[in-house]
């Protein structure tokens, strides 16, 4: 390789394909720039001359499944050629599955350094670049990754240069003397449209960004439900990025400021990836963009880098899922790519980043809904031990597996699956020992979880979320009922109860949502919540009115949990045509008789022996203003 005066270089090395891919020997390894950076006039060129070559071993990392490279090497009589695919996938498209036993499961953020150290030899490496700047360097635009890596180790470099190539910033340079042999020759580069909408995709993309805080760093995994996620994204603040791939999505939240990468920690102010995947808009937006920097894949896809962003958010795509947290990942059929392998190296340092999340998103059937994506066991090979996950999201709701043991992680996982298969994993983690063989499934386990219920509100310095009951929270009602005062315990139950079994709370605290109903109040992150105050209703079907009961733990007292808690418990039961409320009390809780009276309906009062009956409809409006005190006769319900 010689090293002069670089325009002089350049006219040296200048060339055309023939005779540039004409140094290509057989039985040499050559790496091809991957993605949408694949050197298509190059590869055609070299399939061209494959009658002249054997045993050549061709090199890649993700090549769409339209692309040159990809078509090749599907071709009948390819006997001349083999693919290496660097891929962690668990699947294998049907296109690809010909050419299975040539891929290489490995982290992406490893990939480099099978090159650098020549364990993988490369012998010759095709690569895009755009033309030279005023000094001679060359950027590698859309396709970084492991591609500078590979052309830094291989012995001949071939560069196709093209000016439709964006000049992308950052360590995305090759200088015109580092390379061997320049081909000119302007193409479009290969783009990919958006994928296709499908019916769950808004709602995980909902689920997704009620996770997702202001000045969280974020990583997105191509696919159409992250599309959805990016729309659900759009009313957050002081986002950044730090992810494998630039897509269209990202190029709009930059655009309508959603994202500015001022609170990352590091490369604050820079967007930072390692390649890009899109339309020709994107690759205009890239091109000497001062705000984007692209890094080859072991410093972007580095868990040790990742971790140093602040509240690093990865959101990655999963294929299936079993009920203990392990999970199959590949690209799904409404993608246009294959060979996803950032996956492992995104959790883990989206896991370690200080208030960061690692979060898998999966659409809980096949397209076809004719199959569930959670199963009892997986048939297909584990990408993601059940180590590394922690938030699951699929559009019946999220959960956290991290911390949680195998039971937990079963009833977690059955509780976000398509209710028609519910039962079914709820019977095979019984026959698997995951769940008690007595324990049943609560009704609100059938249920769809009513996300849109939920309310966060800021209460004495803590963000409190105010939720409805879920099929998981079993525990977490224990825990704040062994939790209560004794005197609190006496006013909720009317004696001294001792104990909670855990079949006894889901009597209590059961339900459809609708005729019987329980709410929470909860602070903490989702898979860690304490229980502060509880609510709900049991409706007496023959009256069509419902008994509510509240209980607010000590230190939570006097700071207006129970008079939210009230208010939403009565508008569920309105709108779920319940006539009215009742309640029953001891005389002497002065807390909960002024805050049944605050309702704007006509109270009843009963006093019977030492048990106050409180109740109104909805009927009912308030005339004027009631006293808290004294006792009205009239119909009530009876227990």
């Amino acid at each position: 390789m010689t090293t002069g005066y670089w325009p002089d270089d350049y006219v040296a090395k200048k060339q055309d394909v023939k005779n540039a891919i004409g140094r290509i020997a057989s039985g040499q390894r050559v790496f091809i720039g991957t993605s949408c950076g694949e050197p298509q006039f190059l590869v055609k060129e070299l399939a061209a001359q494959k009658k002249r070559l054997s045993d050549i071993e061709i090199v890649r990392l993700l090549s769409l499944e339209s692309a040159p490279l990809t078509l090749m090497g599907q071709e009948p009589d390819n006997g001349e050629f083999s693919v290496r695919s660097f891929y962690l996938g668990s699947g294998v498209p049907r296109r690809l599955a010909a050419g299975r036993r040539f891929f290489t499961p490995i982290n992406l953020s490893a990939v480099p350094l099978l090159f650098s150290s020549q364990r993988i030899p490369i012998h010759a490496a095709l690569v895009q670049v755009s033309p030279p700047d005023d000094f001679g360097w060359m950027s590698l635009g859309v396709s970084v990754d492991v591609t500078m890596a590979a052309a830094k180790a291989a012995d001949i470099v071939i560069a196709q240069v093209n000016p439709r190539m964006p000049r992308v910033l950052g360590r995305s340079f090759l200088h015109v003397n580092d390379v061997d042999a320049i081909v000119e020759h302007e193409e479009d580069l290969i783009t990919v449209g958006e994928s296709p909408d499908f019916a769950s995709a808004l709602d995980i993309g909902r689920h997704v960004a009620s996770l997702v805080d202001d000045g969280s760093t974020l990583q997105i995994s191509l696919g159409s439900t992250t599309r959805a996620m990016f729309l659900a994204c759009e009313g957050k603040n002081d986002l950044g990025i730090h992810t494998q791939f630039m897509t269209d999505g990202i190029m709009k939240l930059v655009a309508r400021g959603v994202v500015t990468n001022r609170k990352k920690g590091i490369n604050e102010g820079k967007l930072v990836a390692s390649s890009a995947i899109g339309s020709s808009d994107l690759y205009e937006f890239l091109h000497d963009n001062p705000s984007m920097e692209f890094h080859p894949s072991d410093y972007v896809n580095n868990p040790a880098v990742i971790s140093q962003n602040r509240k690093m958010v990865s959101v990655q795509l999963a294929e299936a899922m079993d009920l203990t947290g392990q999970v199959a990942a590949d690209a799904l059929p409404y993608n246009h790519y294959s060979g996803v392998t950032g996956i492992c190296d995104f959790l883990r340092g989206a896991a370690m980043s200080p208030e960061g999340k690692a979060i898998l998103m999966l659409p809980s059937t096949t397209l076809d809904g004719k199959r569930s994506r959670i199963v009892p066991r997986l048939e297909e090979a584990v990408v993601v031990p059940r180590g590394d996950v922690h938030y699951v999201v699929s559009e019946f709701g999220a959960v956290n597996l991290f911390g949680k043991n195998l039971s937990e992680r079963a009833l977690s996982m059955i509780s976000i699956a398509h209710p028609d298969f519910r039962d079914q994993l709820f019977d095979s983690a019984k026959e698997a020992g995951l769940i008690p063989k007595k324990r049943t499934p609560s009704e609100i386990m059938h249920r769809v979880y009513p996300a849109a219920m939920e309310r966060e509100l800021s209460i004495a310095g803590h963000e409190v979320l105010f939720r409805p009951v879920k099929a998981t929270d079993d525990r977490l009602i224990q825990e704040h009922l062994y939790g209560l005062d004794k005197n609190d315990v006496i006013s909720r139950f009317l004696h001294n109860k001792a104990t909670f079994a855990q079949d006894e709370i889901e009597g209590l605290f059961g339900g459809d949502y609708s005729k019987d109903f329980t709410l929470v109040a909860v602070i903490g992150d989702l898979g860690f919540e304490k229980v502060v105050a509880l609510g709900g209703y049991l409706t007496d079907p023959a009256k069509n009115m419902a008994e509510v009961a509240f209980s607010v733990d000590k230190t939570w007292q006097g700071k207006g949990l129970g008079k939210i808690l009230l208010n939403m418990t009565a508008q569920r039961a309105r709108e779920s045509g319940i006539s009215g409320l009742f309640a029953y009390m001891s005389p002497t809780n002065r807390a909960m008789i002024r805050l049944f009276f605050t309702l704007p309906y006509k109270m009843r009062t009963t006093l019977d022996r030492d048990v106050l009956l409180l109740s109104c409809r909805f009927s009912e409006p308030k005339q004027q203003e009631e006293q808290p005190s004294g006792a009205r006769g009239g119909e009530v319900p009876q227990r």
